[in-house]
């Protein structure tokens, strides 16, 4: 299956995700780079700057997506761990992140999320570890052997 495949099965955009939520937009996903933009404007604590949080979410973002696209179709990738440095402060404009493969493991995959301003000033570097577990979702309905108490 190719990334694209495996992408529009995500729900990245859909009304209501957090993603829509922070105006972040998908520019490239591919396991070994995935980049996408944000607004600083609506990401922002209450001096102006854009706010630490809003740079952790979209480094977990584009980290859980290129997870994502490691596992593949039948499994998941979940987050164990993210830590992030935030080294400047942004004023307005948009943040651009870069994410890049760590490691990536048979049940584990780690990136690195830089983020940086406009003018290419690292604004934030971020670390997302996820585990990459099988999607039991996926499962078949599970059929009634008659020994199952009744409700």
């Amino acid at each position: 299956m190719t990334d694209d495949a495996l992408l529009s099965g995500l729900p990245a955009t859909e009304p209501g995700t957090l993603m829509e939520r922070m105006g972040i937009i998908l520019l490239e996903a591919r396991v070994e780079r995935l980049v996408a933009t944000m607004p600083v404007a609506g990401n922002t604590q209450p001096y102006g700057l854009l706010h630490g949080g809003a740079s952790v979410v979209l480094a977990e973002t584009l980290g859980s997506y290129g997870a994502a696209l490691h596992a593949g179709a039948d499994r998941l990738a979940v987050g164990l761990e993210i830590n992030a440095t935030h080294h400047r402060a942004v004023h307005e404009g948009l943040v651009t992140a870069v994410a890049t493969p760590v490691h990536l493991g048979s049940t584990v995959a780690t990136y690195e999320i830089v983020v940086v301003d406009e003018s290419e000033r690292r604004v934030c570097t971020a670390r997302l570890t996820c585990a990459l577990i099988d999607d039991r979702r996926r499962s078949s309905e599970p059929t009634s052997t008659g020994s199952e108490p009744r409700s």
